[in-house]
């Protein structure tokens, strides 16, 4: 009894018990880890984080037992063709995804669900912006076509011309009396053009006359002419018959009954030949007995006929008639480009200040039309060029703000003038504008073939004389020289760099070099060197 009398008697100590998150298992675990005992130890097992919230559904919002518990993206097609249409209307675009809860119900623009809310005035903008940039485009192509080289349907500033050529042509053809003409002119200043015009116009007079016209820089040879008349006269291969024949066989042909041949041989300087026994020939045609053969001869040369054909000096009736094309001038270059600028149905590209300093430019160096017309098509392209730039890498707008309506970029002074310096650039100097990479030795020999130039008024010189000016030059101020056959490189590298000319012949010596540009250009671009400034001027020794 003692024993439970003490059980009893004892005082006890209730501690409070501990509190477990609702997340943690019921199990009384003991307050000791040591005491656990195989799967009780949970000390150094991994447990789920039990603080971590749980997921409750929003209070107070019943659920439909039809709708889904996700919300799925649904796009209607009429939606879209809405959008579409709404650029013309400007009407509120509907909620894609309120539609799709309630049918019948369309939302404001500034609801949730519409992302991209279309402003009316944003959409104005940008369609005025892209009618804006189609319209400059379209300014821009037509300009360009108009600045075209080829044959115009009307050639001005050229009416005395075209009428010395109408009437020579009707007077020996229409009369079938036998004749020649030559044509002299500057490059670009409308001596084929004039040509090829007044043979159109006059296909209705000219019946049955047989009219024959070639390109000689399309030769292999000079004495490929023959062959050429011949294929055109009697059909491509269709007359056999050896080399040397054809000459013959085409007196018998232009001496025998039939109509009329109107033969137009452009760049006829290309026929040039150690005797000139073919321009000769060719010249003498038409005054063979019962000849029925007009001729018509184009080239740059002045005294083509002089210079190269003397003989015909001797032989009046075998002298052909002469006509000089003049230069362009300024006015009249103005007006070439203007009356091409006025054919664009829209609005003007170019300023007038533009055309103006484009046209005094070209008279002052060589009065080429056609040069006139590539450089302005050039001014063209860079405007429309930048203009694309502009438009590719605007900035994107907010959609409220209103889009620019800038106007129709033109042509100006400075554009023209970025163009003449590249068309007209020094070519003696390298692409990065100094000239220490163009050697001494070819300085020498361009300042050798202008002091040629200037001395005669011949503008080809056989590459011999060339060189034997070269080394008196050389002589003259103690300078080393280098040979004949070194000269031939020389040329050859002055003729890539697009200085001068070179028309080969079979023996090196007989080559004919002339400068392909101006003389002013040489002499601007050697006038300050020291050494060649005193070779020009000092002259040949």
């Amino acid at each position: 009894m003692p024993s439970m009398w003490k059980s009893r008697s004892q005082a006890t100590i209730d501690f409070p018990k501990k509190k477990f998150h609702r997340s943690c298992p019921a199990k009384n675990l003991p307050l000791s880890p040591r005491k656990r005992l195989d799967t009780e130890n949970l000390c150094n097992v991994p447990q789920p984080l039990q603080c971590s919230p749980t997921k409750h559904k929003k209070e107070n919002q019943p659920i439909a037992p039809s709708t889904p518990r996700g919300r799925k993206l649904e796009f209607d097609e009429s939606l879209v063709k809405q959008a579409a249409c709404s650029s013309e209307k400007h009407e509120p675009l509907a909620d894609p995804f309120v539609a799709s809860k309630s049918p019948g119900r369309t939302a404001s623009p500034l609801s949730k669900g519409c992302e991209t809310p279309c402003s009316k005035n944003a959409l104005q903008g940008w369609k005025s912006l892209a009618r804006n940039v189609t319209q400059r485009g379209t300014c821009y192509q037509q300009t360009k076509q108009v600045l075209n080289t080829a044959i115009p349907e009307r050639l001005l500033a050229r009416e005395d011309e075209t009428e010395a050529i109408s009437r020579f042509i009707v007077g020996h053809v229409c009369e079938q009396k036998p004749g020649s003409l030559y044509i002299s002119g500057a490059p670009g200043t409308g001596k084929t053009a004039c040509v090829e015009r007044i043979i159109e116009d006059l296909k209705g007079t000219l019946g049955d006359t047989i009219v024959i016209s070639i390109n000689c820089m399309s030769l292999r040879s000079s004495q490929t002419i023959f062959r050429s008349i011949v294929d055109k006269l009697f059909g491509e291969s269709k007359l056999r018959c050896a080399g040397k024949d054809f000459p013959r066989k085409l007196e018998n042909k232009l001496t025998s009954p039939g109509p009329m041949v109107l033969l137009i041989l452009d760049e006829m300087d290309q026929l040039d030949s150690k005797a000139q026994d073919i321009l000769y020939r060719l010249f003498e045609w038409p005054w063979l007995t019962n000849s029925r053969l007009v001729l018509i001869g184009i080239a740059n040369a002045l005294d083509l006929t002089d210079r190269i054909l003397p003989r015909l000096q001797a032989r009046p009736k075998c002298k052909p008639e002469l006509l000089n094309f003049a230069p362009y001038s300024r006015e009249q270059i103005v007006a070439i480009v203007q009356d091409r600028l006025n054919q664009v149905s829209g609005e003007n590209v170019f300023d007038s200040v533009a055309v103006q300093f484009c046209a005094r430019k070209v008279s002052s160096v060589s009065g080429d039309a056609r040069k006139a017309l590539d450089m302005c098509r050039r001014a063209v392209e860079i405007v429309e060029s930048n203009v694309r730039n502009q438009t590719t890498t605007k900035p994107v707008l907010e959609p409220d703000s209103p889009a620019p309506s800038p106007g129709l970029k033109k042509v100006g002074l400075l554009h023209v003038s970025q163009v003449v310096s590249e068309v007209d650039g020094d070519r003696m100097k390298s692409s990065s504008g100094s000239d220490e990479c163009f050697p001494l030795q070819q300085k020498l020999l361009v300042c050798s073939l202008l002091l040629l130039t200037r001395q005669s008024k011949v503008k080809e010189f056989t590459l011999g004389k060339l060189h034997d000016t070269y080394s008196k030059v050389c002589r003259q101020h103690q300078m080393s020289g280098v040979d004949q056959s070194e000269c031939v490189s020389l040329c050859s590298l002055l003729e890539s760099r697009g200085i001068v000319s070179l028309k080969r012949s079979k023996e090196a010596r007989l080559t004919k070099v002339a400068l392909k540009i101006e003389e002013k250009d040489v002499e601007y671009a050697l006038h300050d060197k020291v050494l060649m400034g005193n070779i020009l001027q000092r002259g040949l020794p």
